[in-house]
């Protein structure tokens, strides 16, 4: 099988899953008991906070271990929002449906939310946003990198543009987390969502950062878990497993520039259409591509009949009939979002692999 929709997940790696196997076993007290076994898992979380702080370039008190990555945009935009005296939101058309599913909850609360658009570049017009604030605005939420085209959107100026005018910025990060350098912003931000099977940790594991200088409004009062920000009892061998994956994830660049190149040079003489950023702007691992005349789920299938794993764009929109948000949002016709697919490298993958993916897709071009 060849897997090229690293985008949706990536395989645990051996060491995470070692590290995993080893304190589910040895390890399993609450982290809020007070005995031995209770103090020796509380030691361990603690330590991978500092990991994930450190890799992240925060302070380690702003670190909240989620269940996912979903859960994580969810928690921290609504407990920002929800803190602000205004009714007023800003994000961008193509976030993840779990921003998404966040702004829908503001909405029925009686927040107002802007979604702005995306250029045909992928990236959001910086003068856009800066004529969408309003006095009421109390949250800006823009991710780093889209899962669907992986463009990479302008964080650091959003940033200075929240901070010029005193609002709190989210952002997703749970695609760029270990692959690109997010300490260049992490101290200029409030909020930051990453996830741990993005980068061959455990599903069902992920955290976000949340300014400690910021108020909040808990989403669920009462809980005590994760200084009240997220109820439950914490899962200590994934939130290890996770550290570990961390701290041994190696992301090389130049190598998937390589791969994202070589497949353009393989489909070059076809109609195969690249929905993709300007590369300053773009991330490599992340290939949004289009069959003109044909669906995107028809090129999913037809791969997977070849044992090529890839995506119709986020796993999270599968059930979507719509299509994916990126290109919507960059202005294409619903008719061009059908025929979207999504081509996203790991650590895995090989010129090989790339050569046989792009045999597959000129065949596919020719029907």
């Amino acid at each position: 099988m060849i897997y090229l929709d690293y985008a949706a997940t990536s395989p645990m790696t051996e060491a995470a899953i070692d590290a995993y196997s080893q304190i589910a076993k040895e390890v399993y007290g609450n982290t809020s008991s007070l005995h031995d076994a209770g103090g020796k898992a509380h030691f361990l979380l603690e330590e991978a906070r500092a990991i994930i702080a450190n890799k992240m370039g925060v302070n380690r008190d702003g670190i909240i271990f989620t269940g996912s990555g979903t859960e994580g945009n969810i928690i921290a935009i609504l407990s920002l929002a929800r803190a602000g005296k205004g009714r007023h939101v800003i994000t961008s058309a193509a976030e993840h449906t779990s921003v998404h599913a966040a702004m829908n909850t503001l909405e029925r609360k009686g927040f107002e939310v802007t979604k702005l658009s995306l250029t045909s570049d992928g990236v959001i017009n910086l003068d856009e946003l800066k004529g969408a604030i309003r006095e009421d605005t109390v949250l800006i939420s823009i991710q780093h990198v889209n899962s669907e085209i992986g463009s990479i959107q302008p964080v650091e100026e959003i940033a200075n543009i929240a901070s010029e005018h005193g609002i709190p910025y989210h952002v997703d990060c749970v695609q760029s987390f270990c692959k690109l350098d997010i300490t260049q912003f992490s101290q200029k931000v409030d909020s930051i969502t990453v996830s741990a099977h993005k980068v061959g940790g455990p599903k069902g594991c992920g955290a976000i950062y949340l300014n400690p200088r910021r108020r909040i409004v808990h989403v669920f009062p009462g809980v005590t878990h994760e200084k009240g920000i997220r109820g439950g009892t914490v899962d200590t061998p994934a939130i290890v497993a996770m550290a570990t994956a961390v701290e041994q994830y190696k992301y090389h660049l130049e190598k998937h520039w390589q791969l994202r190149k070589r497949l353009k040079e393989i489909i070059s003489d076809s109609p195969i259409d690249w929905i993709e950023s300007q590369e300053e702007k773009q991330f490599p691992s992340i290939c949004g591509l289009c069959i003109p005349g044909l669906e995107g789920q028809y090129v999913m299938l037809s791969l997977n009949e070849e044992n090529i794993c890839i995506s119709t764009g986020s796993a999270c929109d599968i059930n979507s009939a719509s299509g994916t948000k990126a290109i919507i949002a960059m202005g294409h016709t619903l008719s061009k979002a059908r025929q979207f697919f999504r081509v996203s490298f790991g650590e895995g993958t090989t010129e090989q692999h790339i050569e046989l993916l792009g045999t597959q897709l000129n065949r596919l071009a020719t029907i």
